[in-house]
């Protein structure tokens, strides 16, 4: 048998609950409803005032809580109303109309299941917390103002699209910038020497800032642009928004540095104002060589018969804002192929894993 069949039908319930960022709320009652179910103790946060979410974060205490805790998000990056589910001997997938919500409806499921294992049999498990966050897609502000026992040292994230087995034990980190630029509005045909044209400056800058791969680990991106009120009007105003990331704190701010030079001397130019804002998204991260985490992490995936192996992501995960608090965190794959799209897909075996992982993780 490829995977149980309760954790598939688990996953397939999870999957059918359509919740976007700030939008969790269907899915925070399904874990409580299990919990209650289950008599396991619980609790939401406070987090939704600073997420928006229409629902805190929900901790389950499981077995009197411990040192670890097994986290997921509860949001998908896009809708999964209308959803159809196909089952086959190898893998569950939609219809093609819509995404299946792999990301992150497997992780729940993979953790939920090991929690009722974990409660049939108290004596041979540990104490440990399992969270359930929001807005994973959007901000990491679900992980970033969970609230969480003190005696929590160390995170286990079920979210990586990578097959379980590999996981994410470093992972670059990311800064946003937004830009706006001011000059002055005139008519473009009657008196077009009275403006300063705002897209004019916004052109120069964005053509001497480095955007792609500036090299192995970092990266610019330069994603919105909007401005400017009619065709006949100098324009006025330009907005535009971007993105660094790299491996190194120091280096993502140096770059966003040279990024307002390159804006301050374009505007000197055309003779501009300008407003600059900038904001880290997610910091990055890198485990010690001997973290006592990667060794817990490893044995669960050798138990579960398969071959562990680290990576680093140029991506954020919830394994960011933990260990940015200070908590060692990883993140396991989960297998969601072609994530995101309407061909997302998960074989049986990877669900079957990812349960069998978090499992291993919290055994005595």
């Amino acid at each position: 048998m490829l995977c149980d069949k309760n954790i598939i039908k688990r996953y397939c319930e999870l999957a059918s609950i359509n919740a976007l960022s700030q939008y969790e709320k269907p899915v925070a009652e399904y874990i409580a409803a299990f919990a209650e179910q289950n008599k396991i103790p619980y609790s939401f946060d406070d987090s939704s005032t600073f997420t928006g979410s229409d629902t805190g974060n929900i901790i389950l205490e499981v077995n009197g809580g411990g040192e670890k805790i097994l986290l997921s998000h509860m949001d998908t990056a896009r809708p999964t109303r209308n959803l159809n589910i196909i089952i086959d001997d190898e893998k569950i997938s939609s219809d093609g109309n819509t995404v299946l919500g792999v990301d992150n409806r497997a992780g729940i499921a993979a953790i939920l299941s090991a929690v009722e294992s974990a409660i049939s049999e108290p004596s041979s498990y540990d104490g440990f917390y399992a969270a359930f966050v929001t807005c994973e897609e959007t901000t990491l502000a679900g992980s970033r103002y969970l609230k969480i026992s003190e005696n929590v040292k160390e995170g286990f994230i079920f979210d990586s699209y990578l097959r379980p087995g590999k996981l994410i034990t470093s992972s670059f980190g990311a800064a946003g910038f937004r830009v706006k630029i001011t000059g002055k509005a005139a008519h473009s045909g009657i008196s077009p020497e009275k403006g300063i044209n705002a897209l004019s400056a916004a052109v120069k800058i964005i053509k001497e800032i480095p955007v792609g791969r500036v090299n192995r680990e970092t990266t610019i991106n330069i994603g919105k642009i909007a401005g400017g009120t009619a065709v006949n009007v100098v324009p006025e105003y330009v907005e535009f928004e971007g993105e660094v990331r790299s491996s190194g704190v120091a280096r993502v701010e140096e770059l966003i540095y040279e990024i307002e030079e390159k804006i301050k001397h374009g505007c000197d130019f055309f003779g501009c104002r300008y407003e600059f804002e900038f904001r880290w998204d997610f910091k990055p991260f890198k485990l010690p060589e001997n973290a006592p985490i990667k060794n817990v992490a490893k044995k669960a995936v050798e138990e579960a018969e398969l071959e562990y192996e680290e990576l680093t992501s140029m991506g954020g995960s919830d394994a960011n804002s933990l260990n940015e608090r200070g908590i060692h965190a990883l993140n396991f794959g989960i297998g969601a192929q072609n994530p995101h799209s309407n061909d997302e897909f998960i074989y049986l075996v990877d669900l079957q894993k990812s349960f069998e992982i978090a499992k291993n993780l919290v055994k005595k």
